[in-house]
């Protein structure tokens, strides 16, 4: 329903920002990745936000980057993960990290987090494994340009590993378009 506000920085106390839009101000929960990197009070600032209606609350979610609103999205599709324990996981993990260690199945990273047990870290793993687009920025790896970074993400969402996607883009030459692309990579993976 609300997906990005724009306006002006009104207050800022840690998890929420009040973002004033031309009169109307809006409470926003963001993680302290965002928080960190937001400008001064009174600044012109745009959040990607995330709307969440429960019986008893309407909650608004707000981050600086589209990759953070889809980790988080993908974060509460997860059965016992709940917006507040999103919101924990992209605080203390930024998207990279949190990527890496869904990875790299890294379970002891997500403990450390507060609010997430060992039971909720290894779902967690097991859930999201594959479904992060920050695989984009896994180590060792990086993408050239958009159109690799989407021909990786379909070749992920096809249900390809990170690895074999990352071996197929690996393969195509560099002015490819984004079709031919995934073309090019499906008969490559079909060997």
């Amino acid at each position: 329903m609300i997906a990005r506000l724009t306006g002006e920085l009104a207050a800022k106390a840690p998890p929420y920002v009040l973002v004033d839009v031309h009169g109307v101000g809006y409470e926003v929960q963001v993680p302290m990745s965002t928080f960190y990197n937001l400008p001064e009070l009174g600044a012109k600032v745009t959040l990607l936000t995330q709307f969440i209606v429960r019986e008893d609350a309407q909650l608004l979610f707000g981050f600086l980057t589209a990759g953070e609103r889809e980790s988080f999205r993908e974060l509460i599709k997860i059965s016992g993960v709940g917006p507040r324990i999103a919101l924990a996981l992209l605080s203390g993990l930024n998207t990279e990290e949190l990527a890496q260690a869904v990875s790299a199945q890294d379970a002891s990273r997500l403990v450390k987090v507060p609010g997430v047990g060992k039971k909720t870290a290894e779902r967690l793993l097991l859930e999201l494994k594959g479904k992060l687009a920050p695989v984009l920025s896994a180590p060792g790896f990086s993408v050239a340009n958009d159109t690799q970074g989407d021909i990786l993400q379909a070749l992920v969402a096809l249900g390809y590993s990170d690895k074999e996607a990352q071996a197929a883009l690996k393969a195509l030459p560099a002015d490819v378009s984004v079709s031919e692309g995934i073309k090019l990579a499906l008969k490559s993976l079909a060997r």
